[in-house]
């Protein structure tokens, strides 16, 4: 894990020597993120604007630069397009703390709430107790907002929070009256989008908050949507639509666009969220890990958390590999993506009368009940005209010989484009249907999606058989079968396939992700501009859409955090992530641990983090743990970073002194605890972990502790008992991990979990703890 963390650190010093080296004969511009040292603007400028513009004069005889973004509420400092000279003149510059390259971060793309336990009828619980987080506000980082839409009304909802200090930024399509009791601030940036790849093109999509993709109006609506009846896709998933704080208010900051987000976008929508006054921000985007100190997420959620703001963060879709989990630093909440009871099942039918199980959510002209279709591959269906197989197996744009689809169905390999984009090439091709089937990669896990024509998914083993099947009949013929919804049948939660895994990456003493909720064929708003697939061509139209992945997953925890903190308005964002994180399930409805959906074996806590969300539990957690601020601080230190770096991640200046002679980084008061051993021929090795626990539920309680070891290990807990008098107490407990080595080849590595669960008999207080052994090259 360490080995991964350097290795992509490396590229990205790479990407950065090969920027300046080219440079030196071909002068290109890059835009660049520049932090300034807190209080060291020079008197003799009005303002920081000024002293910037400054800042980008070299000689008298640079031309001048436009600032895209300033910066001045989660740090001091803009966002510009830079040449070579500025960039060599800035980084000599005394006040000059560092400068970011801007870096492309992408999207991670009606039952949940009944599924998590929330209902509206409810006469008590988190809903109730939070009065549905009427007076919190949510901000959605992301692709912006239909504003029309029912999900957004403020009906019976009162005046605007007195706290709020943002604006409605309207345009031709977004005019003042898109902004209401609900939808309390709209806000756009494009200025970083634009420095790389021009002015917006306005005939497809357009300068204002308005969401011309349909992922931020899903995401939005998934937090903080309101309740709508009657509420469908296509006719799939009928019921009630919700959010989970569906009085709480919402932000848009729109900041993803065609080619995806920028990073000095994202964090101008950082600096104005925060200065607005919001109280969780929801963030579905992610992208490579890095150090935190060049990390433009890490660095605006930092801010955010310690203006006491919660943030949570989609893990990524880049499950089930190992590894691939992102956002992942420790002050943020990382959330993973699982399934809930519901499903749609499409199977396809062969000629031999074997039946693949399948899933879909088409709703359009349909194959003609009860005929058997020619069956085809794509691989088989290239194009004359320069295709080649490995293009036509994946359905690629233009790939597909018209002659050889026509009037067939077409079986396509999942990659590289989109799945939903495949189905058109088949369709425009003459195909009258799709089956699309997973690679090994992508093992068993399927996602449902409103395609252009009869189409549905497999999985690697369903795909090997239908291929198994065409190889040996002389006259293939199939069939899809479409069955509508179903629920309360389907093992669940499980961990979705696409459900971005660890270890972290980066620091791999922090378990992420931290829990997994819904995200996987999720109903929710949709804008009625954008046809459900998502393709230009596509002229159906719905009010809601099913979309999978960790985006998805993201705003349901966002949505929770509002109800915990309307519900404790006290709680700080750790307190709200150790709720949420120690009170999680791994069990499935069958009462089993929960399976990983790729492979349909156990998940551990590499795909779940500490599990499932659970938020009635979470509203009375018994205990927390709380970090402050300052503990991050102190957390950098023992990763070694520099106090200069420190102070780019949290504007704070640190001695590291004292935070090195406390431990090491895995003793921050994290709700789960991870150990890494480098073996080094040791025979035995030991680590320990200090943690420290809040009262936050009941005087005079007294808290035991049950130790389950990961295997062939011995862990101690002192004390065993923690006797607490009073709410509020903090008592303090340390845990001693002994293991001995194993046998591993070089570079190779090992990991087991087990928990340390304190129990008052009320409450179950439960963490995690991975132990990593790894033998070094």
């Amino acid at each position: 894990m360490a080995l991964s963390s350097t290795f992509l650190f490396l590229l990205f010093l790479l990407s950065l020597t090969s920027f300046t080296s080219s440079s030196t004969t071909t002068p290109t511009s890059q835009t660049f993120i520049v932090l300034v040292q807190p209080n060291s603007k020079p008197s003799i400028f009005p303002t920081h604007d000024h002293w910037y513009n400054s800042l980008l004069s070299i000689n008298n005889t640079q031309t001048s630069t436009t600032i895209l973004h300033t910066y001045s509420t989660i740090f001091h400092g803009f966002s510009a397009k830079l040449s070579p000279s500025q960039v060599q003149s800035l980084q000599s510059h005394p006040h000059i703390l560092s400068l970011i390259p801007d870096q492309l971060r992408h999207l991670h793309t009606t039952r949940s709430p009944q599924f998590l336990g929330l209902k509206k009828t409810d006469n008590s619980g988190l809903l109730k107790e939070s009065d549905f987080g009427s007076d919190l506000v949510i901000a959605v980082i992301d692709t912006g907002i239909s504003p029309n839409h029912q999900s957004f009304n403020d009906k019976d909802l009162g005046p605007i929070p007195s706290k709020w200090k943002g604006h409605c930024i309207t345009a031709v399509d977004f005019p003042a009256s898109s902004c209401n009791n609900k939808l309390i601030g709209a806000r756009y940036f494009s200025q970083g989008y634009e420095s790389t790849n021009g002015k917006i093109n306005e005939t497809v999509e357009t300068r204002s908050p308005k969401d011309t993709d349909g992922h931020g109006t899903h995401t939005a609506s998934i937090a903080a949507g309101r309740y709508v009846f009657p509420a469908s896709t296509l006719g799939y998933a009928r019921g009630v639509a919700a959010g989970m704080a569906p009085k709480a208010r919402l932000a848009a900051y729109k900041v993803c666009w065609n080619s995806g987000c920028y990073d000095s976008d994202i964090l101008a929508a950082f600096d104005a969220a925060v200065a607005d006054g919001v109280d969780v921000i929801s963030l579905s985007v992610g992208g490579v890990v890095v150090p935190y100190h060049l990390d433009a997420i890490a660095i605006g959620s930092f801010a955010a958390a310690d203006a006491g703001i919660f943030v949570s963060a989609s893990a990524g879709n880049g499950g089930p590999g190992a590894l691939t989990v992102t956002n992942v630093a420790p002050w943020v909440t990382t959330v993973g993506a699982g399934t809930i009871d519901r499903d749609f099942p499409a199977d396809v039918k062969l000629g031999n009368e074997k039946v693949i199980p399948g899933t879909s959510v088409y709703g359009g002209p349909g194959l003609v009940p009860g005929r058997m279709y020619p069956l085809v591959y794509g691989g088989s269906a290239q194009t004359g005209n320069g295709g080649d197989g490995y293009s036509s197996s994946l359905c690629l744009e233009g790939s597909l010989d018209p002659n050889f689809v026509k009037g067939k169905i077409v079986l396509c390999d999942r990659g590289i484009n989109s799945r939903t984009a495949k189905g058109e090439v088949v369709k425009k091709a003459g195909g009258v249907g799709m089956v699309l089937a997973n690679a090994i990669f992508d093992g068993e896990g399927l996602v449902a999606d409103c395609h252009v024509l009869p189409a549905t998914a497999v999985g690697a083993t369903g795909g090997d058989q239908i291929r198994k099947y065409l190889t040996e009949t002389k006259k293939p013929i199939v069939t899809i079968e479409f069955k509508g919804t179903r629920v309360g049948i389907r093992p669940a939660p499980v961990v979705a396939s696409f459900s971005a895994r660890g270890s972290n990456p980066e620091t791999p003493e922090i378990v992420k992700p931290d829990v997994i909720a819904p995200g996987l064929n999720i109903l929710a708003a949709w804008p009625d501009s954008v046809g459900p697939s998502g393709m230009a061509l596509d002229k159906r139209r719905t009010e809601f859409n099913i979309l999978s992945g960790t985006s998805m997953a993201c705003p349901h925890v966002s949505g929770l955090a509002a109800l915990l903190k309307a519900a404790h308005p006290e709680w700080s964002p750790a307190a709200i992530r150790s709720a949420l994180m120690t009170t999680a399930y791994t069990v499935d409805n069958r009462g089993q641990t929960m399976i990983d959906e790729s492979t349909g074996n156990v998940s551990t806590v590499l795909d779940f983090g500490a599990g499932h969300v659970h938020p009635e539990k979470a509203m009375d957690p018994g205990l927390v743990y709380d970090i402050t601020s300052y503990d991050y601080v102190d957390f950098l230190c023992n990763l070694n970073y520099t106090i200069k770096n420190i102070q780019v991640v949290t504007r704070k200046n640190a001695d590291c002194s004292g935070a090195k002679k406390a431990g090491h980084a895995g003793n921050l008061n994290y709700p789960s605890m991870s150990g890494v051993f480098q073996q080094y021929g040791k025979r035995k090795m030991a680590t320990h972990f200090i943690r420290t626990v809040t009262n936050v539920g009941e005087p005079n309680s007294v808290y035991q502790v049950t130790i389950k070891p990961p295997t062939g290990m011995v862990v101690t807990v002192k004390p065993k008992k923690l006797v607490f008098r009073r709410v509020g107490q903090k008592l303090s407990f340390l845990v001693r991990v002994h293991v001995r080595a194993v046998k591993l080849s070089p570079g190779s590595s090992t990991m087991n979990s087990g928990s340390i669960v304190w129990s008052d008999g009320k409450h179950t207080v439960t963490s995690p703890l991975l132990v990593t052994m790894q033998q070094p090259l």
